[in-house]
């Protein structure tokens, strides 16, 4: 199994702690955020491993190298000068990639089964498949809109009253999935997730389980107290 993290953003609202390192390598229990995102998925059964950076990307590589110290292979891709947006990172990503990928986001940490949703993923001819958490706008605004096992919206300016779900951080993409995302300019996932939609070709899966995210000093309190309960550090 492989993964894509996308670990290219500015990371504005953790500053002062993202002044001079990427978002991924804030600490939390005196290790990158992105290392406990590594552990969490080498734990099931995920070995490579591609890097989307942008922001500060030198302070990754120098950290994780190849990933043999953690069990993994890792490769990496470069936004370059200009930032290409989410999904624009995935286009520069794509000879790295295989024919099927997760995609996590890069401030986001999810427990579930893994294996499981490759497997759900797998019987599928969807293009893509996004991991959904019926959120009621608890943990941040709902944007996912599902019906029958679908996303059929999803709009982050823009709330409906049926939107009670919120996109958890991970999705399954095919690799013809990034035909869909251009190579002369950025590009954003949610750009991505409307053609998407527009073409029957998004499905949703449902967790109960909560995610985690530090893309706010908020959640990285709460991302850092989940790890003292769980008496972890990875």
């Amino acid at each position: 199994m492989q993964v894509a993290i996308l670990s290219g953003g500015l990371a504005t609202r953790l500053r002062p702690l993202s002044n001079k390192v990427a978002k991924a390598m804030v600490e939390v229990g005196g290790k990158p955020f992105l290392e406990h995102q590594i552990q969490l998925l080498a734990r099931h059964g995920i070995k490579e491993f591609i890097l989307c950076l942008g922001h500060l990307a030198s302070s990754i590589q120098d950290h994780f190298k190849d990933g043999k110290s953690w069990g993994v292979r890792i490769q990496y891709s470069e936004d370059g000068a200009e930032l290409l947006g989410t999904a624009g990172a995935l286009k520069k990503a794509e000879a790295l990639l295989g024919k099927t990928f997760f995609v996590l986001d890069g401030d986001a940490y999810l427990p579930l089964d893994y294996r499981e949703l490759w497997a759900i993923f797998g019987s599928k001819k969807e293009s893509a498949l996004m991991v959904v958490y019926k959120n009621h706008d608890q943990y941040d605004r709902s944007n996912v809109m599902v019906d029958n096992g679908r996303v059929n919206a999803y709009d982050r300016s823009r709330k409906a009253p049926a939107m009670v779900y919120i996109h958890a951080g991970l999705s399954l993409l095919r690799r013809e999935a990034l035909s869909l995302i251009p190579s002369d300019r950025p590009s954003s996932q949610d750009q991505l997730w409307s053609q998407l939609i527009s073409r029957r070709e998004l499905l949703s899966f449902e967790t109960s389980q909560r995610f985690y995210e530090i893309g706010s000093l908020e959640g990285l309190e709460e991302f850092r107290q989940l790890m003292e309960k769980n008496g972890r550090t990875g």
